[in-house]
């Protein structure tokens, strides 16, 4: 078995970044075998106890629409009149026709009282993170947003979620539009953020 090298792995990670939808290509599909595999490649992150707690619910061609009229709706019957933004509400109905494929990621309780939600949580966000540096090794751009209308009781219900289980967030993803300078980022130096101790 080929393996990808240590410094292959780590130049892919720090290669990652937040590709937002209105820098994406919308009228440039994304082939369903490389939407599998990307998929499949996020569900190998570990998980307490086995559980999988992750689901994926693909939005593509005219659901796109539908899932934008429903986020338009949520947020209109949901945010309190002092903290509606007319320009939110635009970008919701904007955003998901911006990108080829949305994918509502959502966090499916399996272990009951003897795995943590936390632990749920913590898995699907891994997940995520394996998603995100598969659509990267595949030239796709990827961009995780997480509005609060994601925690309402509205949206979980459109979705058909459970009682207990919650839409950690909205994965846009998608081709960058021709021309897309590769946004550059930086960290701290991890010096600035460990402890070592040998003795």
């Amino acid at each position: 078995m080929d393996l990808a090298s240590h410094d292959q792995v780590s130049a892919l990670i720090r290669h990652r970044r937040s590709i937002k939808p209105v820098d994406m290509d919308a009228g440039r599909g994304v082939d369903r075998a490389v939407l599998t595999q990307v998929l499949e490649d996020a569900t190998w992150a570990p998980n307490h106890g086995m559980t999988e707690p992750w689901k994926f619910v693909v939005h593509q061609g005219a659901a796109r629409q539908r899932l934008a009229d429903t986020m338009q709706h949520v947020y209109r019957e949901t945010t309190p009149a002092g903290e509606f933004r007319e320009d939110k509400m635009k970008k919701m109905g904007e955003n998901p026709l911006l990108a080829p494929v949305v994918i509502a990621c959502v966090m499916e309780r399996r272990g009951g009282a003897k795995i943590p939600e936390i632990e749920e949580l913590e898995a699907v966000a891994c997940a995520l993170q394996n998603l995100q540096l598969s659509a990267t090794a595949a030239g796709l751009g990827c961009y995780w947003s997480s509005p609060p209308l994601l925690g309402t009781r509205e949206f979980a219900q459109w979705l058909q979620l459970g009682a207990e289980d919650r839409c950690v967030g909205l994965i846009y993803l998608g081709w960058p539009r021709e021309g897309l300078k590769w946004p550059r980022s930086v960290r701290q130096p991890v010096e600035a953020k460990t402890k070592w101790y040998d003795d």
